[in-house]
């Protein structure tokens, strides 16, 4: 199981990983950040890229904010950031 820092920029033309942000990986997705909408595309962005099962991730911080912390069971941290990157 890994986590990982997420930051995330909605109303982006495309959903894409751009690079890191700090400590955090560096995400925009076409979404807006209102009701939830961005919040549930980065899971279906993630589950799609990472290749995993929706259920599998788990937004743990940041339901409200840009920066996010995720958890993926099944996966390690350096697996998570070697998929995205």
């Amino acid at each position: 199981m890994g986590t990982l820092r997420i930051h995330v920029v909605p109303n982006a033309k495309i959903d894409k990983v751009v690079g890191e942000h700090g400590s955090a990986i560096k995400i925009k997705l076409r979404a807006p950040a209102v009701e939830r909408k961005a919040n549930a595309a980065l899971i279906g962005f993630l589950a799609e890229r990472l290749k995993v099962p929706k259920l599998k991730i788990v937004l743990l911080r940041g339901h409200k904010s840009r920066d996010k912390l995720v958890r993926i069971d099944g996966l390690s941290e350096e697996e998570l950031r070697r998929r995205l990157l």
